[in-house]
């Protein structure tokens, strides 16, 4: 009887410079020549939310690397006088994060509001790589951040509201569309119970998301990119509408555009299983 080998994410962190990440890491067994895939999260998530996809990834091949962002879970969460919190600010630490991971190419997952900073560090840094995949994150400037995310960046309402951690149940139920169980949201809400830090990280990145410029950058920028993407759309998501993705598709050379009518804002939290059918595919197709 073949005993069945069961992938385990480990937890890890790393001191790069004056910032500690936090990562969740699922390796292949045996060795792998494959690049890396990089997951990144979104407001006001955590890495965590990429569990059910990673030993999807690792046991086709790929090791999976999912960071909390610095500010986010259990990365640190600097002052502002110290962290910008602006999208420049995460370009440069995640880039710094990869290196002393000594992460030269790699395959690039996105989701949510901050996920859009990986898009703008794609395209600063599109030699690194492999391929794209994009998960209802903001990329037209039509894209408002909702007002459930904006009032987090208020003075004094803010101050208050992140300090809450019921923002989170709500915020990712809200997007979801479904309800999420306890046993993950005790997960989501443990950084807000065991420090105020996390909520004047969330407020400080909010106020500083610099969305019309971002947005700016990506819809110029991606008129020109060129490596294979894939874009699987939640068709339920409250803050960001479908119409959004189709465009966008459309300016891209060498996309494929997935639409999906379950899922919400947060396609992994209840559609993992349905994401990575069509993510392990894209990704190990051969290049044309």
């Amino acid at each position: 009887m073949i005993q069945e080998i069961k992938v385990v994410i480990s937890e890890q962190s790393i001191e790069v410079g004056s910032l500690k990440w936090f990562y969740r890491e699922a390796n292949p067994i045996g060795e792998t020549n494959k690049p890396p895939v990089l997951l990144l999260h979104g407001l006001p998530s955590q890495s965590f939310c990429w569990c059910e996809l990673m030993p999807d990834l690792a046991e086709k091949g790929f090791i999976a690397i999912a960071p909390d962002w610095i500010g986010s879970g259990l990365s640190a969460k600097p002052e502002p006088r110290n962290f910008a919190y602006t999208p420049d600010a995460f370009i440069t630490a995640l880039g710094d994060f990869l290196k002393a991971l000594k992460i030269e190419r790699f395959y690039l997952v996105v989701q949510g509001f901050l996920g859009s900073v990986g898009l703008q560090y794609a395209l600063r840094y599109p030699e690194q790589i492999e391929r794209l995949a994009i998960l209802n994150t903001p990329i037209s400037s039509a894209a408002k951040l909702p007002w459930k995310m904006q009032q987090w960046g208020i003075p004094l309402v803010g101050d208050m509201l992140t300090q809450d951690p019921l923002l989170v149940d709500r915020t990712l139920e809200a997007g979801c569309r479904y309800q999420i169980e306890d046993k993950y949201l005790d997960i989501y809400r443990k950084p807000f119970l065991k420090s105020s830090d996390v909520g004047r990280s969330l407020l400080a990145t909010v106020k500083n998301m610099q969305m019309k410029q971002s947005m700016a950058e990506i819809e110029k920028g991606y008129a020109n990119w060129q490596q294979p993407t894939l874009i699987f759309w939640g068709m339920k998501d409250p803050w960001l509408p479908s119409n959004h993705a189709q465009e966008f598709a459309k300016v891209l050379k060498n996309c494929e555009f997935i639409e999906f009518e379950q899922a919400g804002h947060y396609p992994q939290e209840h559609w993992s299983g349905k994401f990575s059918e069509v993510l392990l595919p894209f990704l190990r197709r051969q290049a044309l």
